[in-house]
Protein backbone atom coordinates (compact mmCIF):
# COMPACT_ATOMS: atom_id res chain seq x y z
CA UNK A 1 0.00 0.00 0.00
CA UNK A 2 1.24 3.42 -1.12
CA UNK A 3 1.59 6.52 1.27
CA UNK A 4 -0.87 8.16 -0.66
CA UNK A 5 -3.38 5.02 0.03
CA UNK A 6 -2.71 4.90 3.93
CA UNK A 7 -2.82 8.79 4.41
CA UNK A 8 -6.39 8.36 2.94
CA UNK A 9 -7.79 5.32 4.65
CA UNK A 10 -6.72 7.30 8.09
CA UNK A 11 -7.34 10.34 7.04
CA UNK A 12 -3.90 12.21 8.57
CA UNK A 13 -0.94 13.73 5.94
CA UNK A 14 1.93 12.12 4.74
CA UNK A 15 4.10 14.44 6.79
CA UNK A 16 2.35 12.94 9.96
CA UNK A 17 2.71 9.65 8.60
CA UNK A 18 6.33 10.02 7.75
CA UNK A 19 6.64 11.77 11.61
CA UNK A 20 5.65 9.10 12.99
CA UNK A 21 8.14 6.80 11.37
CA UNK A 22 10.95 9.09 12.49
CA UNK A 23 10.41 9.72 16.14
CA UNK A 24 9.69 5.97 15.89
CA UNK A 25 5.48 5.91 16.98
CA UNK A 26 5.69 3.47 14.57
CA UNK A 27 8.19 0.93 13.26
CA UNK A 28 9.99 1.02 9.97
CA UNK A 29 8.46 0.70 7.33
CA UNK A 30 9.20 -1.39 4.15
CA UNK A 31 10.36 0.07 0.46
CA UNK A 32 10.20 -1.61 -2.51
CA UNK A 33 13.33 -1.68 -4.79
CA UNK A 34 12.46 2.05 -6.13
CA UNK A 35 13.19 3.10 -2.56
CA UNK A 36 9.45 3.99 -2.11
CA UNK A 37 7.02 3.02 1.13
CA UNK A 38 5.37 -0.19 0.95
CA UNK A 39 2.74 -0.50 3.68
CA UNK A 40 1.88 -3.81 4.40
CA UNK A 41 -1.32 -5.40 6.70
CA UNK A 42 1.35 -5.33 10.02
CA UNK A 43 2.09 -1.17 9.67
CA UNK A 44 -1.56 -0.21 8.95
CA UNK A 45 -1.82 -1.91 12.55
CA UNK A 46 0.77 -0.27 13.93
CA UNK A 47 -0.58 3.04 12.63
CA UNK A 48 -4.05 2.54 13.75
CA UNK A 49 -2.46 1.86 17.00
CA UNK A 50 -0.48 4.92 16.99
CA UNK A 51 -3.57 7.13 15.91
CA UNK A 52 -5.74 5.75 18.65
CA UNK A 53 -3.46 6.12 21.42
CA UNK A 54 -2.34 9.90 20.54
CA UNK A 55 -6.57 10.26 19.54
CA UNK A 56 -6.59 9.49 23.85
CA UNK A 57 -4.18 12.01 24.61
CA UNK A 58 -0.96 9.61 25.06
CA UNK A 59 2.19 11.38 24.49
CA UNK A 60 4.33 10.45 21.52
CA UNK A 61 7.43 9.27 24.00
CA UNK A 62 5.26 6.65 25.28
CA UNK A 63 4.47 5.43 22.19
CA UNK A 64 7.65 5.57 21.09
CA UNK A 65 8.45 3.80 23.94
CA UNK A 66 5.85 1.06 23.67
CA UNK A 67 7.46 0.41 20.03
CA UNK A 68 10.92 0.25 21.73
CA UNK A 69 9.68 -2.81 24.37
CA UNK A 70 7.90 -4.77 21.57
CA UNK A 71 10.70 -4.40 19.44
CA UNK A 72 13.14 -5.83 22.23
CA UNK A 73 10.84 -9.25 22.46
CA UNK A 74 8.46 -11.04 24.73
CA UNK A 75 10.58 -10.16 27.87
CA UNK A 76 9.28 -6.98 28.00
CA UNK A 77 5.52 -7.84 28.68
CA UNK A 78 5.61 -6.27 32.19
CA UNK A 79 6.88 -3.18 31.06
CA UNK A 80 4.83 -3.29 28.51
CA UNK A 81 2.24 -3.31 30.59
CA UNK A 82 3.49 -1.04 33.02
CA UNK A 83 3.47 1.63 30.37
CA UNK A 84 0.00 0.85 29.37
CA UNK A 85 -1.44 0.80 32.86
CA UNK A 86 0.75 4.42 32.82
CA UNK A 87 -1.21 5.56 29.73
CA UNK A 88 -4.91 5.01 30.87
CA UNK A 89 -4.16 6.47 33.89
CA UNK A 90 -3.35 9.90 31.70
CA UNK A 91 -6.79 9.18 29.71
CA UNK A 92 -8.29 8.87 32.82
CA UNK A 93 -7.33 11.86 34.02
CA UNK A 94 -8.07 13.42 30.84
CA UNK A 95 -11.59 12.45 30.78
CA UNK A 96 -12.16 13.48 33.96
CA UNK A 97 -10.94 16.96 32.77
CA UNK A 98 -13.35 16.49 30.07
CA UNK A 99 -16.52 15.39 32.17
CA UNK A 100 -16.27 18.31 34.19
CA UNK A 101 -15.87 20.64 31.18
CA UNK A 102 -19.05 19.13 29.51
CA UNK A 103 -21.13 19.17 32.72
CA UNK A 104 -20.63 22.92 32.97
CA UNK A 105 -21.22 23.56 29.48
CA UNK A 106 -24.30 21.30 29.87
CA UNK A 107 -25.34 23.64 32.66
CA UNK A 108 -24.93 26.59 30.84
CA UNK A 109 -26.52 25.72 27.59
CA UNK A 110 -29.66 24.67 30.19
CA UNK A 111 -29.41 28.27 31.78
CA UNK A 112 -29.18 29.84 28.30
CA UNK A 113 -32.40 28.01 26.37
CA UNK A 114 -34.47 28.44 29.59
CA UNK A 115 -33.56 32.40 29.49
CA UNK A 116 -34.35 31.93 25.29
CA UNK A 117 -37.99 31.04 26.61
CA UNK A 118 -38.18 33.52 29.43
CA UNK A 119 -36.08 36.57 28.84
CA UNK A 120 -34.11 36.07 31.90
CA UNK A 121 -31.43 34.22 32.88
CA UNK A 122 -30.96 32.97 36.36
CA UNK A 123 -28.01 31.16 37.52
CA UNK A 124 -28.20 28.55 40.17
CA UNK A 125 -26.21 29.86 43.37
CA UNK A 126 -24.74 26.61 44.36
CA UNK A 127 -23.70 26.58 40.50
CA UNK A 128 -22.59 30.41 40.09
CA UNK A 129 -18.54 29.37 41.27
CA UNK A 130 -16.07 28.82 38.17
CA UNK A 131 -19.18 28.52 35.74
CA UNK A 132 -20.06 31.89 34.39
Amino acid sequence: MTIKEVCGQFHITADTLRYYERVGAIPEIGRTAGGIRNYTEEDLKWIQNALCLRGAGVPVEMIIEYVKLFQQGDDTFEARCSLLKEAREEVLAAREKYDKALEKLNYKIKKYEEAVKTGILVWDQEQVKGVL
